[in-house]
């Protein structure tokens, strides 16, 4: 009983933050991947589902040493609105940063990320990569993705931009086929023409969803990681969800599309739907998917056993 108590004291230091922001300035927790902290949502719940349950002995004195961290974070946040807001915004221009958004948003990740990783450190030792590494890693991996997008964008980090002519000649081929609207695609370029109008989309490897291939594959890895399973069925696993995080991503630039030619060509208003319509469909789906895994593998081992 005690160590239960011990566990869910643990917890919810380690989400503290997260509620704490949440109170404090809920306008931040955009959906946008790099506009907003929406993506602390979803580490928070993988934080909470992988720990919660957990049967490894956790010390009183260990528990209690995560509390300065959590007040380090509280101080980050709270002196955002004091200044530093404006000084990591300033120090852009010191460090060549091309997009500031991504670069002011990355620092809450790399925060959130050191602490939640100290916090599992301290808890569970070198232990806790096999059993909380999917929070961890989804805020750092989205750290990483940011600074690329921060230092690299648009079209300027060519590996990462190489699929999406491809994806986008599949999605005009898709609106041609049901004639929604004429779709005409050049390199990464669509130009649309709908109901309300034209528009002419640039495509970039963060709208293209590509990032979120990257942190499916670095989370997914990690969740794998700690699976008792034989290793074809982790391949396998990887492999349905690496297919299912790019259909998602060809629904994401689709709906786009579809936003343009049926609903509005207006800028503002699809700039709107824009900032939230990738993490809305992605984190929901890699939740899902890793939650349908976990059940799936819970089942089977259940049988076996029996």
């Amino acid at each position: 009983m005690l160590q239960n108590k011990l566990l869910l004291f643990a917890i919810l230091i380690i989400i503290s933050p997260v509620l704490f922001a949440l109170v404090y300035q809920p306008s931040s927790f955009s959906l946008s991947w790099n506009q907003g902290r929406g993506g602390w949502l979803f580490a928070m719940t993988f934080i909470v589902a992988e720990i919660i349950g957990v049967k490894v002995l956790v010390l009183k004195k260990r528990v209690i040493m995560t509390i300065p961290f959590a007040a380090a974070v509280f101080t980050y946040l709270i002196s955002l609105d004091y200044g530093l807001r404006q000084y990591i915004q300033n120090s852009a221009k010191f460090y060549n940063v091309n997009l500031v958004h991504s670069w002011t948003w990355l620092w809450d990740f790399v925060i959130l990320g050191v602490f939640v990783i100290a916090a599992v450190t301290l808890l569970f030792g070198k232990k806790w990569i096999r059993i909380a590494p999917a929070g961890p890693i989804f805020l750092c991996g989205s750290a990483i993705i940011l600074s690329l997008d921060a230092f690299f964008p648009y079209d300027t980090l060519g590996p990462l931009q190489y699929v999406v002519p491809y994806l986008v000649k599949l999605n005009v081929g898709i609106i041609n086929f049901f004639d929604l609207g004429t779709a005409i695609a050049r390199d990464n370029l669509m130009f649309l023409k709908g109901d309300h109008g034209s528009m002419a989309l640039q495509v970039f490897w963060p709208s293209a969803g590509v990032h979120s291939v990257i942190i499916y594959s670095l989370v997914m890895m990690a969740f794998l990681l700690k699976m008792n399973i034989a290793p074809k069925r982790k391949a396998m696993y990887f492999v349905i969800g690496i297919t299912g995080t790019i259909i998602v991503n060809m629904v994401r630039i689709f709906s786009l599309s579809l936003f343009v030619l049926k609903i509005s060509s207006n800028p503002a208003e699809f700039e709107e739907f824009h900032g939230v319509a990738g993490e809305i469909m992605f984190l929901p789906w890699l939740f899902a998917y890793l939650f349908i895994v976990m059940a799936l593998e819970t089942r089977r081992m259940k049988k076996i056993t029996a």
